[in-house]
């Protein structure tokens, strides 16, 4: 068994009431501390509510990866991907090792966006080279079997939530814990697909000649990943962020029923359970769509790519959304000036609002650690009274 060293963690006692600070929603005035105390929540969680904090908060997608060579280290423990997900001292250890390296302010779950669909009974393995492989869910019998599995879902990923209260007993208070899950379309692509790689042709058929049918398997993976996201928070998550990677394939109708609506029920659901932890959406290429999903689904904060130009998202976007984002994740694998050039370039452009700074997508296994570390470092020193 791993054993996972605390980060300055707090004593068991002052947990208690660490938690009923955080929940009871206080924030400081804007100033130039970054510290917190007893009182505060995590200057990341400061962010996602509206707070435009003097330095602000990173982390990076995927920061938790191949890259990293403890993280390879421990993966050759356990080659089973799924297997590796589900052990909580494992996913626990590899979710803490960046903040060891970099401090950044958030920890993000270590886990796949595919572990409800394996919680469904969808047989689901991870090949070298080749990426998720499922057994494809294309008829009302398959669905039929997801509907009944879907009651059981929660309790299956137990696993899941120990490894986020692994993780946020050994982080300090200061640092905040993200949960996640896939949103319900980018979920259904793979399941309907049976894997990755693909152009999307079978599910957008699917969806347009089978409509209801296609509904009632968006209406399970709803219901299961507002069950999963509320037993993570349970667990610890300080938030909570949806991923769905592939809203770029769907044009402007089909986004509004498969991406808005279904997004849209899960954060109704997730805000009257708790109403205190923001709700991150990452709707990867959607372009203009954005404001119409930013809108209509009444997020916290908004996950963009980098294919969005940060003039535009402080520009066309609600003024009272945190931004995430946006560093394209090939100018970290290139690092120099470059780099330096564009991370300062969205920091000067939203500089008048509550942002977090994170990449468009996930750090690659091509990224070299001194690059991440100097990216870091940019971020650490960087204060917003600073920007003119």
């Amino acid at each position: 068994m791993t054993v996972i060293p605390a980060i300055n963690s707090p004593p068991l006692q002052l947990l208690p009431l660490f938690l009923r600070l955080l929940l009871s929603g206080k924030t400081r005035d804007l100033s130039a501390e970054t510290s917190v105390t007893e009182a505060d929540p995590p200057l990341l969680v400061r962010a996602l509510r509206g707070e435009r904090t003097a330095r602000a908060p990173f982390w990076f997608m995927r920061q938790a990866g191949r890259y990293l060579p403890e993280y390879r280290a421990l993966r050759q423990q356990s080659p089973d991907f799924v297997r590796f997900c589900l052990n909580p001292p494992h996913a626990a250890e590899v979710t803490l090792q960046p903040l060891r390296r970099f401090g950044m302010d958030a920890a993000i779950l270590f886990a796949d966006i595919l572990l409800i669909p394996h919680a469904l009974d969808v047989d689901l393995v991870f090949k070298e080279g080749e990426g998720p492989v499922l057994s494809p869910v294309r008829d009302a019998a398959a669905v039929d079997r997801l509907e009944k599995a879907a009651p059981a879902v929660a309790g299956r990923l137990a696993a899941v939530y120990e490894t986020v209260s692994r993780v946020r007993g050994a982080l300090d208070p200061d640092k905040a814990l993200i949960g996640f899950a896939g949103s319900p379309w980018t979920v259904a692509t793979y399941m309907v697909e049976g894997g990755g790689g693909h152009d999307f042709r079978t599910v957008r058929r699917f969806a347009l000649t089978e409509p209801d049918l296609f509904q009632r398997l968006v209406d399970v993976l709803v219901d299961t990943t507002i069950a999963y996201l509320d037993r993570q928070i349970q667990a610890g998550a300080d938030a909570v962020q949806l991923f769905d990677t592939w809203a770029s394939a769907l044009p402007a109708a089909e986004f509004e029923r498969w991406c808005v609506a279904p997004t849209a029920a899960i954060v109704t659901a997730l805000r009257a359970r708790h109403p205190h932890v923001p709700i991150i959406g990452f709707a990867r290429g959607a372009g203009t769509g954005l404001v119409r999903y930013a809108t209509a689904t009444r997020i916290d904060a908004i996950g963009l790519d980098a294919g969005v130009a940060p003039a535009w998202a402080a520009d066309q976007l609600p003024q009272s959304l945190c931004l995430q984002g946006n560093l394209d994740p090939l100018l970290i694998a290139i690092g120099g000036t470059a780099m330096d050039a564009a991370a300062h370039a969205i920091l000067s452009a939203w500089r008048q609002r509550a942002f977090v700074f994170n990449l468009g997508h996930g750090i690659t296994p091509d990224v070299p650690i001194a690059n991440v570390d100097r990216l870091s470092a940019i971020l650490h020193a960087w204060r917003r009274e600073q920007t003119s």
